[in-house]
């Protein structure tokens, strides 16, 4: 199933994936899920926030379990990261049907909007909006890169985006949530074991920095009359990397966005991300103040998201570990990487989450992979997890 995907929003130049949410290569992987749930029977429905969920059996009698992940993409990602998850949703329910289970609750299958976030900045966009995290009219007023607003956005897709916002009745349809995934590391090539199960999320956030200059020209302009951004952002992105190391945590700068951005011209703004992560929620908080005091106040600061420490359900997840792994529980490991399954544990709903062997522990690139025996094991440990919360 993960072939009519691979040509849907590559890069033929670099092999990654271009899968922003609401583009034309994502309203043609959502077909795709419809079809895959069309072809299976099950009832597709989708919600106030574009959210896709595929059904065995009628959610509005029971509460279901529900597992699946999402298909948008990071730019230039990779084939793993979100795909993984859905394929295997709906061949796991393939192989339940071959073991002729009939499920006591209702099973479904979800695709979440705009999990990367890449096109307005916000990640776990569909599940923050379900849950109520992120309110609607925030969500609304995002704007992409070419400053269109999401509500602009969705409007052109055929959607109604001033219905977007927490969605009780499909809450209330979820009574756990299971999301597979390709690992985002290297541990489980450590313990040799090709599947594991999660035990948290570290707390994670993104922040907008606006270092506003002066444009000029860059060849008349003495340097000693200059007000260039470019350097109190050089600056900070140095700093950032020795508190990181100095803090226990993992700092990143992977957007940055230049006006006007002329190769002959000194820059009047500098608009760079930063993504901040680790294990402990205070050393996160302090690296991110410590970088707004060391920048002496020049630049302007905006928390964009946040998501505090997730620890999953303990009991589902060394339930979950026992049937992964028998005699032996599947390896139970933390990540730094936010997932919709976070969103949904934060809000209440009891979450779990497998992870699939990445052998080079690469991710959001083109070089992630996954070892075809993996995806298989992931499968199957997938079936046998819904198999044992179905009964």
């Amino acid at each position: 199933m993960l072939e009519p995907l691979a040509h849907i929003g590559r890069d033929p130049a670099t092999g990654g994936y271009l899968r922003d949410a609401w583009s034309d290569a994502d309203l043609e992987l959502r077909e795709w899920f419809a079809g895959e749930a069309a072809r299976r029977g099950l009832d597709l429905r989708e919600d106030r926030n574009g959210n896709l969920w595929a059904w065995w059996g009628d959610p509005s009698r029971r509460p279901g379990v529900v597992t699946g992940s999402h298909l948008d993409s990071v730019r230039q990602g990779g084939a793993f990261d979100g795909p993984l998850g859905v394929v295997s949703a709906f061949a796991a329910l393939d192989i339940l049907k071959n073991r002729e289970i009939v499920p006591d609750r209702p099973l479904g299958v979800v695709c979440f909007t705009d999990e990367e976030g890449a096109r307005f900045g916000v990640p776990c966009m569909g599940s923050r909006l379900l849950t109520g995290v992120l309110g609607s009219d925030r969500a609304l007023g995002l704007t992409d890169d070419d400053g269109a607003t999401l509500a602009e956005v969705m409007t052109r897709a055929g959607r109604r985006p001033y219905d977007v916002g927490r969605d009780d009745e499909t809450l209330a349809t979820v009574g756990t949530f299971v999301e597979l995934h390709v690992e985002q590391g290297r541990a489980l090539v450590d313990h040799d074991r090709p599947v594991g199960v999660a035990s948290a999320i570290w707390p994670h956030g993104r922040w907008r920095f606006d270092f506003r200059g002066r444009a000029d020209h860059a060849g008349t302009t003495r340097l000693a009359d200059r007000d260039d951004p470019m350097l109190p952002f050089a600056r900070v992105v140095l700093a950032a990397r020795e508190a990181a190391e100095r803090r226990g945590v993992v700092a990143t700068v992977g957007k940055v966005r230049v006006s006007p951005g002329n190769a002959n011209a000194i820059p009047g703004l500098v608009s760079a991300w930063l993504d901040v992560r680790g294990a402990d929620e205070r050393a996160v908080r302090e690296l991110v103040a410590e970088l707004a005091r060391f920048s002496g106040g020049g630049p302007d600061v905006r928390e964009e998201s946040w998501t505090p420490t997730v620890d999953f359900d303990a009991a589902l997840r060394d339930r979950l570990a026992k049937v992964v792994g028998g005699d032996t529980p599947a390896p139970v490991l933390p990540t730094g990487a936010g997932h919709d399954a976070g969103i949904l544990a934060a809000a209440g709903v009891p979450s779990a989450m497998l992870f699939v062997r990445n052998p080079t522990g690469v991710s959001h690139s083109p070089d992630e992979h996954a070892e075809r025996a993996d995806c298989e094991a992931g499968v199957v440990a997938l079936a046998d997890v819904l198999e044992d919360l179905c009964r």
